[in-house]
C-alpha cells in the first residue's frame, strides 16, 4: 500500500515513526500521525486545515490538546465522562499515576525496548523502529477506502487526515475542537467534486 502513497503523505509516516521514537514510544499511533500532518507545510493537507481556520502558525492549541489526551492514555473526553458517571475520576487517576511516576507516564512514551515488536512490518524486533499500532494501521487502512471512494489514484496527506477524522478517538475529537471534521474537511477538498490527489 505504501506503494501508493505521495511523497506528503510518505513523509507525514515517517514523520510519525520519528516522532513516536523521539518520544521513546515503542508504537506509532494516530496521535503521532496528526502530529505529523501538523508539521506539513505547501501540502493538500496543511492548505485544507488553514482553509478551515487552522494555519501552521495556530497548530499549537491543537498539538497541547493532543498531549493532554495523550497524558490520560489516550482517553478521550467521552471516554472520561463515561468513567465519570461509573465513579471514575480519569484526572485524579493520571494525578496518582504522575506523582508517582513522574509527567506522561500513562502516555506510553516511555522508554521500554522489550515493547517494541515491530509486528507491523515498519519496525522489526531489537531495530529500535517503533511499529505502527492497530488504530494508527486503521487510520492508514481508511485512507485507502476514502482515496478510492473519490476515485484519487494515489493517496496524499488529505486522505490520511480525512481518515483520522472519521475515526473516533483523541485526534478527531481535538480536530473537531479546532472546526475540523470529516463533513467540513471532505467539503474544502472535493468542492465540486474535482480536487484529485496526485
Amino acid at each position: 500500500m505504501f506503494e501508493r502513497f505521495t511523497k506528503d503523505a510518505r513523509e507525514v509516516v515517517r514523520g510519525a515513526v520519528a516522532l513516536c521514537r523521539n518520544a521513546g514510544g515503542g508504537t506509532v499511533g494516530p496521535e503521532h500521525l496528526l502530529l505529523a500532518l501538523l508539521d506539513r507545510e505547501a501540502s493538500r493537507g496543511s492548505f485544507a486545515l488553514a482553509a478551515l481556520g487552522l494555519p501552521a502558525e495556530g497548530r499549537e492549541p491543537v498539538r497541547e490538546a493532543l498531549d493532554e489526551a495523550r497524558r490520560r492514555a489516550g482517553l478521550s473526553r467521552a471516554d472520561a465522562d463515561a468513567l465519570a458517571g461509573l465513579g471514575i475520576d480519569v484526572s485524579e487517576i493520571v494525578s496518582r499515576v504522575e506523582e508517582v511516576h513522574g509527567v506522561g507516564a500513562m502516555s506510553g512514551d516511555r522508554r521500554d525496548t522489550g515493547r517494541r515488536t515491530g509486528r507491523s512490518g515498519l519496525g522489526r524486533p531489537g531495530s529500535g523502529r517503533p511499529g505502527f499500532g492497530r488504530e494508527a494501521k486503521s487510520v492508514l487502512e481508511e485512507s485507502l477506502r476514502i482515496a478510492l471512494a473519490h476515485r484519487d489514484r494515489h493517496i496524499g496527506d488529505e486522505h490520511l487526515l480525512l481518515a483520522l477524522t472519521a475515526r473516533p478517538g483523541p485526534p478527531a475529537e481535538v480536530l473537531a475542537d479546532h472546526g475540523v471534521t470529516h463533513v467540513s474537511l471532505t467539503r474544502v477538498l472535493y468542492a465540486g467534486g474535482e480536487a484529485r490527489a496526485g
